[in-house]
């Protein structure tokens, strides 16, 4: 369905309908009052008295060079923070944030491109020449975009803020924004033997207008080959210190995976670790405020082939030694991912890390063992129709629903919502109709919040208001908004 996927559409007539919906979305949006917290919880430093300008003195952007590779993989990164904006929105720590990425990102072989208080002129020359070094890399190539400075949610887009622009002007944040759908992922997606990632910490330092409903990004799913994450959930705001030597919690806990996870771990064990790690550090803060306000970052994936941390060295260059410190050890850890019903999931992945404790792959087991936990918590409850049976493989299907059958049973929500979709039918009852309700509620309650919309939709037209009711309820509580081309499907 067009919710599920990012859609090409005019950049004019796109920009007129964000212009339009800000007007109405930011009205009164100037009368809010400031709660800013420099360093989260120390007395925030005075305020300039008038905007800030967009620094002209030295190169915005700047490029690591090269890194010599004797065969091997391709990695580029592509690395923004805008800290400078109009008073009061000024984000100290972006800056911090630009440098530690780009240390973090170069220690896993990336030639990282580092932007810092882009305008819109610049963001869109700095994206413009990404997206032709990503175009002549190879197709194997790892590209990693990284935005960290203020966000704004439109017309169902997500808009990524230039340096410069007021957030609280709504023509201005139409015109003066990347979108990050048509901008930067359609732009850099398309690498089925590699991977593409991208990296929204979009923050404020406002935690009395984090209280006002919608203030967060929408929901998105990732195209094929793509990994997308944000640092905080949905329609939820994430915190940035008002303190130019903090990095934000998000940023601070991928800049640590980054640098002392396994090698051995893949990209997407490496998110559902920052994930982890941005949770507990907020949940356990001392400051109240932030656990208040704890993030809980949000993960669009769609990938096949695992791509580790480590880059890839030349045939030639491949040194002697593996993952597993034994033959028992590669033993398990096989079963253990062969394993596909959510329950026994987790116990394989129990008896993995009691066993093997120092393993280059317990963080990866750590977050089977986490997605599979929650996954059998679901499907426990009588209300989601999804039993054992279900995640038997049927005859006949291919590797793709093979893959996403086992990323499923360990609580990844967009591959259980690819497997409901496998099964959507037209018709209004029988078995496929049964597994495609059922694979789109567990979807839902994994927190895809497009699944959910979709499962309303699907209620709505079999003539089932009261479980359309629900469903759509469940998609606005995870923070969806569903683009208008698809709301009017509701009426």
């Amino acid at each position: 369905m067009k919710s599920s996927r990012f859609s090409p559409s005019s950049p004019e007539a796109l920009r007129r309908r964000l212009c339009q919906s800000l007007a109405l979305a930011f009205a009164g949006f100037g009368g809010a009052a400031r709660a800013q917290y420099g360093g989260y919880g120390s007395p925030p430093p005075a305020a300039p008295a008038a905007p800030v300008p967009v620094p002209a003195a030295a190169p915005a952007v700047a490029s690591t060079p090269a890194v010599p590779r004797a065969g091997g993989e391709t990695r580029l990164a592509l690395v923004i923070g805008n800290r400078v904006y109009p008073t009061p929105h000024d984000l100290p720590s972006m800056h911090k944030n630009v440098r530690d990425m780009q240390a973090a990102l170069e220690q896993r072989g990336f030639r990282v491109t580092a932007g810092v208080d882009l305008d819109p002129s610049q963001s869109k020359a700095a994206i413009d020449a990404f997206e032709r070094e990503v175009q002549a890399a190879p197709p194997d190539a790892v590209v990693f975009f990284y935005f960290s400075g203020h966000g704004v949610q439109a017309e169902a887009e997500n808009l990524l803020v230039s340096s410069g622009v007021d957030p609280g002007r709504p023509d201005a944040v139409a015109k003066g924004s990347i979108v990050l759908g048509p901008d930067v992922v359609l732009r850099l997606q398309g690498r089925p033997q590699g991977l593409t990632i991208a990296v929204i910490d979009a923050c404020r330092t406002d935690l009395r207008a984090a209280l006002k409903p919608g203030e967060g990004l929408n929901q998105v799913e990732a195209p094929p080959g793509c990994l997308i994450a944000f640092s905080t959930g949905a329609g939820r705001p994430a915190l940035a210190p008002n303190n130019e030597a903090q990095n934000t919690f998000y940023t601070a806990a991928l800049v640590n995976q980054l640098t002392s996870a396994s090698g051995e771990l893949s990209f997407s064990d490496l998110f559902r670790l920052v994930k982890l790690e941005t949770q507990r550090t907020m949940l356990n803060h001392p400051l109240a405020l932030i656990r208040q306000f704890a993030q809980f970052p949000f993960i669009a994936e769609n990938t096949r082939q695992p791509v580790l941390l480590a880059p890839r060295p030349a045939p030639a260059a491949v040194a002697a030694g593996g993952r597993f410190s034994t033959e028992d050890e590669a033993r398990d850890w096989a079963a253990l991912q062969a394993t596909a019903w959510p329950p026994d999931v987790v116990k394989q992945a129990d008896q993995y890390l009691a066993r093997y404790p120092g393993s280059k792959l317990a963080g990866a087991a750590e977050v089977v063992k986490e997605g599979a936990t929650e996954a059998a918590a679901i499907l426990r409850r009588n209300d989601i129709r999804l039993f054992r049976r279900s995640f038997d493989m049927p005859p006949g299907a291919d590797a793709d629903y093979q893959a996403d059958l086992l990323k499923s049973a360990r609580g990844d929500k967009d591959a259980a919502a690819r497997i409901g979709r496998v099964w959507r039918t037209e018709a209004q009852s029988g078995p496929e109709v049964s597994r495609y309700e059922g694979w789109m509620q567990y979807a839902a309650e994994l927190g895809n919040g497009i699944a959910s919309y979709e499962l309303a939709l699907h209620y709505r037209r079999t003539g089932q208001p009261q479980p359309a009711a629900r469903w759509e309820t469940r998609a606005r509580e995870l923070g969806y908004t569903p683009p208008p081309s698809l709301d009017n499907q509701r009426k």
